[in-house]
Formats: structure tokens, sequence, C-alpha cells
């Protein structure tokens, strides 16, 4: 039986130096997030890895993010109906 695949979908930040890193907290206390900001700086390679992993490449980081290239397709539909009101063409 196959694995189910969890809709979470999990990511991961690689920073080349700390000089990069903006902000990383982990008790906002206004709100109760978790922040990480900083500048991948400018960008070298957007690609899907095997098809289920966007990673963005920035002379600063590498961001990852676990998600199939079906969803990505799907959200880009979807927001470009909404932004012609609701009819695509």
């Amino acid at each position: 039986m196959m694995n189910k695949r969890v809709d979470q979908h999990s990511f991961s930040i690689e920073m080349k130096t700390e000089q990069s890193v903006r902000r990383m907290s982990f008790s906002d206390k206004e709100n109760d997030q978790i922040i990480f900001e900083g500048y991948l700086g400018e960008l070298t390679n957007i690609s899907m890895v095997e098809g289920v992993m966007l990673e963005i490449v920035g002379n600063n980081g590498v961001l990852r993010l676990d998600i199939k290239q079906q969803e990505i397709e799907k959200c880009l539909i979807q927001n470009r109906a909404s932004l012609q009101g609701g009819v695509e063409h």
C-alpha cells in the first residue's frame, strides 16, 4: 500500500552567510509566530526537482519547498481565473 502524501509542504532555507539573514525569531510575543527573513540575493536558478520540489537558488542561499508541479499549475490557473473575474481565457 502506498503512503499518503501529507499536504503540509515542508521547506528548507539554506543561507550561505549570517549577513544574508535579516531576522530570525522563534517567539514573536505580539502574534506568537515564527519568522525567518533574509535575502536570497540575485536569483540564479528556479527549478523543479523531480517534479516534487521547487528550488529557488540565489547568490546568498537556496529555498526548497516540497510541492508538486501540478499543485503550482493548479494555483496559477485559479489565480489567473480570479484576476479575470472568474472566467478563464
